[in-house]
């Protein structure tokens, strides 16, 4: 580690002196690039991180000044994966400065990539409200490179977020559209029905049982076989009990499917805010009697 670490700092120095040096403009950068990506590894194999991250900042700088944008978002990238293990914050602006770049030199889905990247970053951080912003981003670009499976994965997570966030619409709306794109496609077909009971559950935390009636109607129309499956049963059931205000019967219809197919985290936090506006009804209607 030590070795790595005195490696490291000699090759820097060596990088900077060739700045500082007298040379042909061209070639006095590729040399201290060439010497800032040996401390930089060096760096790396000495796990100092925030010095590796720092290194290749200065490659891409060098980069930069060579008018290589390519090389230069590739130092961005991996200085934002440095920083990613001591400073969130540093390695999200350089996988921003990637983003540019590469949109400047045309490698859209490269930086469609590096968005959702950014956008994971934001999501371990617990900040909500800013990975939606780079999920959208990097949905977008992905469409735009017809890159679907991509682009759906980040919009799925947009409707995630958006539900979470009490936004039910916006989350209906993103399950529904990508249910309709998923239709005309083989290898995502499969996927239709969990899209469609994704944008039921947030039509049931609207708690309208007329609008949930009618979306299950349009799925019916949208995917002829949904109302063959579990899913469609589990939603229709449900809407059933929430119009007879029964949580005894709710209760019932969400363990019978949790046992057949288990319900992750999202879905049953959805399904717990349901069984409380139930509980509030039933509870006004004891007041009332």
């Amino acid at each position: 580690m030590g070795d790595q670490l005195a490696k490291a700092e000699e090759f820097e120095k060596k990088a900077e002196k060739k700045l500082t040096g007298w040379g042909l403009f061209g070639s006095k950068y590729e040399d201290a690039a060439d010497l800032f990506d040996k401390s930089a590894n060096s760096f790396k194999l000495a796990k100092s991180w925030d010095k590796a991250g720092s290194t290749y900042l200065k490659l891409a700088n060098c980069h930069l000044k060579l008018e290589s944008k390519h090389e230069a978002s590739q130092a961005y990238v991996d200085a934002a994966h440095c920083y990613k293990k001591t400073n969130i914050t540093e390695s999200v602006s350089c996988l921003d400065h990637a983003v540019n770049l590469l949109c400047d030199i045309g490698r859209l889905s490269m930086a469609a990539r590096y968005l959702k990247e950014i956008a994971e970053l934001y999501e371990s951080e617990q900040n909500i409200e800013q990975a939606v912003v780079y999920y959208e981003k990097s949905a977008d670009f992905y469409e735009n490179e017809e890159v679907t499976a991509s682009a759906n994965q980040c919009k799925q997570k947009v409707a995630q977020f958006a539900a979470q966030l009490e936004q039910y619409q916006k989350s209906i709306e993103i399950y529904e559209e990508v249910a309709r794109q998923s239709l005309n496609n083989t290898l995502l077909k499969y996927g239709v029905k969990g899209h469609l009971l994704n944008a039921g559950i947030c039509q049931l935390c609207k708690g309208d049982v007329i609008a949930i009636t009618n979306a299950l109607e349009r799925y019916q129309e949208l995917d002829p076989t949904f109302s063959g499956t579990r899913e469609y049963r589990f939603l229709a059931d449900i809407a059933a009990a929430i119009d007879e205000e029964d949580i005894g019967n709710f209760t019932d219809v969400v363990k019978e499917f949790d046992s057949m197919t288990p319900l992750d985290s999202w879905k049953t936090t959805l399904l717990l805010r349901v069984k409380e506006k139930l509980k509030v009804k039933e509870l006004e209607e004891d007041d009332l009697t």
